[in-house]
């Protein structure tokens, strides 16, 4: 059986640019999106823990997935740091930068209360529902800096761009050898 690599997003300005980097079609537009091509499949869940968590659940049941790639945006309490920058959250790479990162449910304003330098609405749930079917050494967190924790959702083209930006690291985690 064929092993496939994972992409997930939870928005699709977050895939558009790796759908058109790996020359993706698409293959299914409900409940969510899915996009494919050789060994790479590229899903769109719709955001926050529990679509993430059902979709991704789903497309380990069609595909046998060797690897899985959660990308998307996080929000940073870290000012110095600049919007558009990619981090790793759960591996030390050496071309990527690392942070940690907690998920919450909600768009988070007040760092305060923040632990940890980015926080996301997805990847908790990514890393919990990857880890009943692959070794934690297969899964990847990869999050661009979108905001300095503004609850604004950001506009599809800025998130797109971002994404766009970093796409030479990301499709070095897609092609990486464990």
């Amino acid at each position: 059986m064929k092993k496939y690599i994972l992409i997930h997003t939870a928005l699709f300005a977050e895939a558009k640019s790796i759908i058109e980097h790996f020359k993706l079609q698409c293959l299914q537009t409900k409940p969510y999106r899915i996009y494919t091509k050789e060994d790479i499949v590229v899903i769109v869940s719709g955001m926050g823990k529990e679509k993430t968590y059902l979709h991704v659940k789903d497309v380990f049941k069609k595909y046998d997935i060797k690897k899985a790639i959660n990308v998307g945006i996080a929000g940073c309490k870290d000012k110095d740091i600049e919007i558009g920058s990619l981090f790793c959250t759960n591996h030390r790479l050496d071309f990527i930068n690392y942070a940690n990162l907690t998920t919450v449910d909600e768009p988070l304003n007040d760092k305060s209360n923040l632990k940890t330098t980015l926080v996301d609405m997805e990847a908790e749930s990514f890393i919990s529902t990857c880890k009943e079917f692959l070794d934690i050494k297969d899964i990847y967190i990869l999050k661009v800096v979108s905001d300095h924790l503004d609850t604004t959702i950001p506009k599809k083209e800025f998130v797109w761009k971002i994404i766009e930006k970093n796409l030479k690291s990301i499709s070095k985690v897609v092609t990486l050898q464990n």
